[in-house]
């Protein structure tokens, strides 16, 4: 379904990596012609920005079995809320837990550039992450972070609610951009909500930005139940997965075609 959208390639998500069996996803992504990406969220067993040494170790452990799959499927990006728990925090994250987390990711990186692998860092809304709610504060991390291997990850449904624009976090990004995420305000068709797409896609095209653009919406129908509730997915905006795909993937190619002719100098 994803190559007959017109997609070149797809999103695997690893939220239970010990389950996923990477020969088989191998096969079908040959047969269909498509490259592949990875992503998941961490939990509260496995947040990085824990204060507990054992919860930041199990969580680097998920993370090694994560990279270990993403080589295995011939993949070479890794992204996601790989940095905390996905989740709703009750207090503003730690200076030792961001100090855990970026030691921890710091050594992630290593690994995964010997993989060949880059680590993207997905900055999501303040109900999913305490730590990264912003492009810039991503920007910060990964300084913090001092590896050049880790990449920021923007997703348009996350800016828009957190974001003072579209247009600015991608010109600051620049070429720490590294992975897009396109999804609407209320995850639904693209263009049916308020996302200023036109904004976002003026940014990729000023900073020339060449990476993974990937469609991203929800259904409860299709998605696991845990990470339903855990994004809130309450309601449901479309059921036919395969208009909703093709759909998305001519407003995308059309949105990136119109910006194709801008002077960037």
């Amino acid at each position: 379904m994803t190559s007959e959208a017109g997609f070149d390639l797809l999103e695997i998500p690893l939220m239970d990596p010990w389950s996923f069996e990477p020969t088989q996803a191998s096969r079908s992504l040959r047969e269909h012609g498509l490259a592949a990406t990875a992503s998941l969220g961490l939990t509260a067993q496995t947040d990085l920005s824990s204060e507990d040494p054992s919860v930041v170790a199990r969580g680097e452990e998920t993370l090694n079995r994560c990279l270990e799959i993403v080589h295995d499927l011939e993949a070479d990006y890794l992204c996601g809320v790989i940095y905390s728990a996905m989740q709703k925090y009750s207090r503003p994250a730690t200076e030792a837990g961001r100090r855990n987390s970026a030691e921890a990711l710091q050594r992630l990186a290593e690994r995964a550039a010997s993989l060949g692998i880059r680590l993207g860092l997905e900055v999501v809304n303040r109900y999913e992450s305490n730590l990264l709610n912003t492009g810039r504060q991503a920007l910060a991390f990964i300084e913090e972070i001092g590896h050049p291997n880790v990449y920021l990850h923007l997703d348009t449904y996350h800016m828009n609610i957190e974001e003072p624009d579209l247009l600015s976090p991608v010109l600051a990004a620049g070429k720490k951009l590294g992975y897009v995420h396109i999804g609407e305000s209320h995850r639904g068709y693209l263009g049916s909500g308020s996302v200023d797409f036109g904004a976002f896609f003026r940014g990729l095209a000023l900073i020339g930005y060449d990476g993974p653009v990937v469609f991203e919406s929800f259904s409860s129908a299709v998605v696991d139940d845990n990470l339903s509730n855990t994004l809130g997915v309450w309601r449901n905006l479309w059921d036919d997965s395969a208009n909703l795909g093709s759909h998305a993937n001519s407003f995308i190619r059309g949105q990136l075609a119109s910006v194709s002719s801008i002077d960037k100098h």
